[in-house]
């Protein structure tokens, strides 16, 4: 579907192109890759990286002021019978927590990152979607996670979605900004890569998958699509976009998967925490298990290892 174009924040028009997605593709190549295997040193590197990657999030209603401090020193001492354990990228919270994960993570290199835009559902207006990232970037957050307006994407106002996103990463200033596309609302493979498309455009650090409240969340294919999105408009400007697959991503085996995606689509230039998250709150947990049964040769009880 052609869009009009008009000028935005950026002084330039939107693309009036988008790729079609061949969905049978994309699924064959997700099953190719998913078929390697990775052993031994390789694996526990991986591992490794993976936990390196991981912001680790807590975004429910009931979360407390004690809740968010048990989840940045769980962020600062993951396992500490392992002290050659890298830390986590950031920990995620809602914008009222910023300041207490702020406080609590002080003197450490891991970042607060806080969702905002009326999260989940972004069904708000742009002047309270401003007053809240500013707020949360007041509070000392280093990475705003947004969310797009899906009704009006839906609803084929791509303009409107590139303006509200411009306005957002306007007010970011040099904080990074996550555009979450809630790709599970967006119905096609087609609509994911127009999304990322925008996304892109109107100046997004990273676009990720999901919030995490909707099913499917993060896929793998869905993942890819937005990967090709990435890789093809590095092509062509050679600025590196970062990727996010929030929702769903609970295992070590799935990291893994994950990251030889990216490897093969994007390069060794994005195996960093700089351009590739994974948004989990249990994932941590498991790479743990994995990197202790293959440095020791045996599984470690769960019991062992903090929830949160």
């Amino acid at each position: 579907m052609a869009v009009k174009t008009r000028k935005t924040r950026q002084s330039k028009p939107i693309p009036s192109h988008f790729p079609n997605i061949d969905q049978v593709g994309i699924e064959e190549r997700v099953a190719r890759l998913n078929s390697r295997s990775i052993k031994k040193d390789s694996k526990v590197k991986a591992l490794k990286l993976a936990l390196s990657m991981i912001d680790l999030t807590t975004l429910e209603g009931k979360d407390t002021e004690g809740k968010v401090r048990q989840l940045c020193y769980k962020a600062l001492h993951l396992h500490d019978s392992l002290p050659k354990l890298p830390h986590v990228a950031a920990v995620c919270v809602y914008n009222s927590m910023v300041g207490i994960a702020k406080e609590t993570l002080a003197g450490s290199d891991i970042k607060v990152a806080s969702v905002a835009t009326a999260f989940p559902s972004g069904m708000s207006t742009l002047k309270v979607k401003l007053q809240e990232t500013k707020f949360a970037i007041g509070q000392g957050a280093d990475e705003v996670d947004m969310v797009i307006s899906r009704g009006k994407f839906l609803a084929g106002e791509y303009n409107y979605v590139t303006d509200e996103i411009a306005a957002i990463k306007e007010a970011c200033g040099k904080v990074h900004l996550k555009v979450i596309l809630e790709t599970g609302e967006l119905n096609t493979l087609d609509n994911v890569r127009k999304a990322s498309d925008l996304a892109i455009f109107a100046g997004a650090d990273f676009i990720k998958t999901s919030t995490g409240k909707i099913q499917p969340a993060a896929t793998m294919p869905v993942t890819l699509v937005m990967l090709e999105a990435i890789r093809d408009h590095y092509y062509l400007t050679g600025k590196k976009i970062g990727m996010k697959p929030a929702g769903g991503i609970s295992k070590a085996k799935q990291a893994i998967q994950y990251l030889v995606m990216v490897k093969e689509t994007l390069g060794n230039a994005w195996l960093n925490n700089n351009l590739f998250r994974f948004g989990a709150s249990s994932l941590a947990n498991d790479i743990i298990m994995q990197i202790i049964k293959q440095e020791t040769g045996r599984y470690h009880s769960k019991d062992y290892i903090s929830i949160d």
